[in-house]
């Protein structure tokens, strides 16, 4: 090290600009020398983490180089805390310097405030000097608790289920993992589980295999946590079997029983799973017909004695006749016998003759009487057959079926076997309307389903590739390390470079804005300013006790910057603002981290560095001090609410007999309308009911939503509870993205296309809405257009003139002319009163141009349709001449 000269030049070679700033290689040649020459880096500094107590080392190696120094925070590290080895490059013959130094946590850590570590290195030959790009070195650590940990769960069998995980605070930020029974759960490998952006773990169906201990796993190159395992238990409520076939007649002759049976296999009941409700056996009376045996008649006269010397009786099998399957009479049906004591004596011939005349005569007889027996015999028996149809009207006899009723009272919100929708109601006593006296009235509310909100199930939104340039912003502005939560994308974000001409930044379709008023800064500064869109999520803002976030987190910047004058900063917020029910206040995030109020609308000092304009749907906050901003609310009676908007959207295509229609409860801003459009867009859903707002109270009520009046020849409601709930404090804390309930409908045909219902939502003891439904879901698209977001204005960023709607010269002839004081009352204050601004005339006399700050007010909340007429008009009636103020010379342009 003994050779190596001190840099004592190196002051004149440090010309800082712009593009000093940036990341890459930067190259400043002497003039008149070989740019060729230059030295061009072969390994440049990379950036590290300290881990624990460890030093870093960053390397440096550069050709054709005389000398390399490295320079942390703009300071030269000393010559000797250096390591350099000198070689010559084999193939060019050029000299090479490779330069090491350690880095340890004790240096980083003297850094305070709001920039981070970082080292370049510079290197030196005859022709020039090369900077590289900036290695930036952080210490490295991962907090011990979870900032949300997953809870227990007991979900029915292909019901969804949602962990969330929110991972310690890190650097870098931590990855997440998660274990199912200590084993490795693996997305890729199973697709009904999935892993969301926000790292909760998500079953589309659960499954008896689902039921497990899961744990959160978080580690980065520091450390590894574990948070607490959530046992999660898949149940299976008990259906019946079909029934058996009935029995044979417990009696074989006469009145018996006969049963069927079922059972409770079909699902069996598991893991605490509702048992059947209802009877397992069924029984009914039965008759069984006794066979009757045949018994003959009583013998019949004998006839008269034949020419044979015999004669006959008979009997008939009727008394009774045999029936259902009786045996037939045994024995002969006809006797003969002898009819003299002595033998007959033939005579002659003609005798004999005469005898056989005589005994066809007597066999034709026989054969007519036995004709009439065989028909009296059946006429009888048909008689009698009759006779036991007749009775047997037993048969008829049945049983009613039993009916089924809802199981498993203790847990009313899981799965159960349920009456029939079209007959079975609930009746729901409350007030859909704010309370009022007398007895509040009554509807009907069929039976509905609850799906935990997105989040959860939350859907991820993908934004577009955002361009080198904002790549390249968004990369500097993430290395402070006082924005450690990263921005969500260009889109919620703006940018650009302003001097003292003044602009605009604006994030479109949000209704945030920043005024940047003319001389805001300082004559000669040029500043790059970014105004960001924070997710709740990403931003830990503490609330104490009944405090809730009413605008969203917005980060303007860079913080620490001189400014002049008041910039105003314009946001949405959801509160209904009233000094008797809401106590508010400006939220601003210090320099450590921690946020602090810095504000307290109602008792704003006129001196003060921050002051706000609050009006119904946005407010308005000038600051000399740019930064984290938030609007917090404090509830201090009951009667304090926060507008809600509703909204119901379906998708635009119904491939399969399911349809399902979510019905989202956002706050009332436009950067929430904007999320949900956005993730809509996605999903493939459209809006099919105009938006509506709810006021929803601090009464520590929950939002219940219903769905009645299905047509059911058309449509089966797949809801098996009556109604869904958001709990209170998910919608009054401000922090949960995209609260919503899904009510699942199936098409009786695929042929059904119009559906006709009505959607409730209200506050238990609060405002509601009702919901008409009544399109056709294959083509309806008449509420296309409400969703169509409004232009802001252009580009996000305006940089002069031409981001205001005063022209500058007629401004400063207004102020010019307004700002001295007048004896008749025609100056400023006037002008604060007819613009309805009279409420701030302390905070207008305390800066150098009241004037000014009226303008600027004025301009942040008309733009960029703004009626300048009527601002010519108030000003005109001040006794000052319209045409005078609001006309420019072609000299003065």
């Amino acid at each position: 090290m003994a050779g190596v000269r001190q840099p004592v030049w190196m002051p004149a070679v440090e010309l800082e600009d712009p593009s000093a700033q940036q990341s890459a290689t930067v190259a400043n040649p002497v003039p008149g020398t070989n740019p060729d020459l230059l030295p061009h880096f072969l390994v440049e500094p990379e950036d590290v983490y300290i881990v624990k107590n460890k030093p870093v080392l960053l390397v440096c190696k550069a050709t054709p180089a005389t000398q390399i120094f490295f320079k942390c925070n703009g300071e030269w590290v000393r010559q000797v805390d250096h390591a350099i080895e000198r070689s010559t490059d084999g193939s060019s013959g050029l000299p090479t310097m490779e330069v090491r130094i350690n880095v340890s946590r004790q240096q980083v850590e003297k850094v305070f405030g709001l920039e981070e570590y970082w080292c370049q290195c510079v290197a030196w030959s005859s022709s020039g000097t090369t900077k590289s790009q900036k290695a930036y070195i952080r210490i490295a650590y991962l907090r011990k608790n979870f900032e949300q940990e997953p809870l227990a769960k007991e979900v029915s069998l292909e019901q969804g289920i949602v962990l969330p995980c929110r991972p310690p605070e890190g650097i870098p930020p931590a990855e997440v993992e998660w274990l199912r029974n200590e084993d490795l759960v693996d997305p890729s490998l199973d697709p009904n589980v999935y892993i969301t952006r926000e790292h909760s773990l998500v079953v589309r169906q659960a499954r008896l295999a689902d039921t497990a201990n899961y744990t959160c796993v978080a580690k980065n190159i520091v450390a590894r946590r574990r948070s607490a395992s959530a046992a999660v238990i898949v149940y299976v409520n008990g259906g019946w079997s079909t029934w058996t076939e009935w029995s044979v007649c417990s009696a074989s002759c006469g009145r018996g029983w006969q049963k069927r049976s079922r059972s409770c296999t079909n699902p069996a009941p598991l893991n605490g799973g509702a048992f059947c409700e209802g009877q397992n056996v069924q029984k009914t009376a039965c008759a069984t017909l006794c066979p009757v045996d045949g018994s003959w008649s009583p013998w019949s006269k004998w006839s008269a004695c034949g020419l044979d010397c015999t004669h006959w009786r008979s009997r008939e099998c009727s008394d009774p006749a045999p029936h259902n399957g009786g045996e037939e009479c045994r024995g002969a049906d006809l006797d003969t016998r002898n009819c003299t004591s002595d033998l007959c004596v033939h005579t002659a011939s003609g005798s004999e003759d005469v005898a056989l005349y005589v005994g066809l005569i007597a066999v034709a007889v026989c054969l007519l009487l036995l004709l009439l027996v065989l028909i009296l015999v059946y006429c009888r028996k048909k008689e009698g057959l009759d006779s036991d149809v007749a009775d047997s009207s037993i048969l008829t006899s049945g049983f009613q079926p039993v009916s089924i009723k809802p199981s498993k009272a203790d847990n009313p919100h899981l799965l159960t076997i349920q009456p029939d929708l079209s007959t079975t109601t609930t009746t729901y006593q409350g007030s859909l309307c704010p309370r009022q006296e007398g007895p509040s009235p009554k509807f009907q509310l069929t039976n509905g389903h609850l799906l935990s909100p997105l989040g959860g199930g939350r859907h991820t939104l993908h934004h577009s590739s955002p361009t080198s340039e904002a790549e390249d912003f968004v990369s500097r502005l993430s290395t402070q390390n006082y924005f450690r939560s990263l921005p969500r994308g260009t889109s919620n974000m703006a940018y650009g470079t302003f001097n003292f001409l003044g602009g605009r930044l604006m994030i479109p379709n949000t209704g945030i804005s920043l005024l940047i008023p003319p001389d805001a800064i300082p004559r000669g500064k040029i500043y790059e300013i970014y105004l960001t869109l924070h997710k709740p999520e990403d931003v830990r803002l503490p609330l104490a006790g009944c405090q809730t976030l009413l605008s969203p987190i917005v980060s303007c910047g860079p913080p620490g910057v001189l400014l002049t004058r008041p910039v105003i900063l314009t946001m949405d917020h959801c509160g209904e603002p009233s000094p008797d029910s809401w106590s508010l206040r400006l939220k601003k995030q210090s320099c450590e981290g921690s946020w602090e109020d810095v504000l307290h609308l109602g008792e704003e000092a006129p001196s003060h560095l921050y002051y706000c304009q609050l009006e119904a749907g946005a407010c308005y906050v000038f600051t000399e001090q740019l930064g984290r901003f938030a609007l917090v609310g404090e509830a201090l009676s009951v009667a304090a609410s926060k507008r809600l908007k509703l909204l119901l959207f379906a998708p635009v295509a119904c491939t399969s007999l399911e349809y399902n229609i979510r019905v989202y409860c956002l706050h009332d801003t436009h950067d929430a309308l904007k999320e949900v459009v956005q993730l809509e867009k996605q999903l493939g859903g459209q809006l099919i009911q105009e938006p509506r707002v709810l006021h929803f109270k601090d009464s520590y009520h929950n939002l219940r939503l219903s769905v009645h009046d299905v047509p059911s020849s058309l449509w089966k409601s797949k809801l098996l509870v009556s109604y869904q709930e958001i709990p209170f404090y998910h919608i009054w804390n401000g922090t949960q993205q995209y609260l919503h309930c899904t009510f699942t409908l199936e098409r009786v045909s695929p042929s059904t296309s119009d559906l006709a219902c009505k959607v409730w939502v209200w506050q238990v003891e609060g405002d509601g809405q009702s919901f008409n439904i009544n399109f056709n879901i294959t083509k309806d698209t008449r509420f296309a257009e409400l969703l169509a977001l409004e232009s802001e204005g252009g580009v996000p960023a305006l940089v002069g003139p031409s981001a205001f709607k005063i022209p500058f010269l007629i401004r400063q002839k207004i102020i010019a002319s307004l700002d001295p004081p007048c004896s008749r009352g025609a100056d400023w204050r006037t002008l604060a009163q007819k613009l309805h601004l009279d409420s701030h005339l302390s905070f207008f006399a305390s800066k150098p141009s009241p004037t000014a700050m009226i303008l600027n007010l004025w301009e942040a909340r008309h733009f960029p349709n703004g009626n300048l007429s009527q601002l010519a008009a108030a000003v005109a009636g001040l006794g000052q001449p319209d045409a005078g103020l609001f006309t420019v010379s072609e000299a003065e342009c």
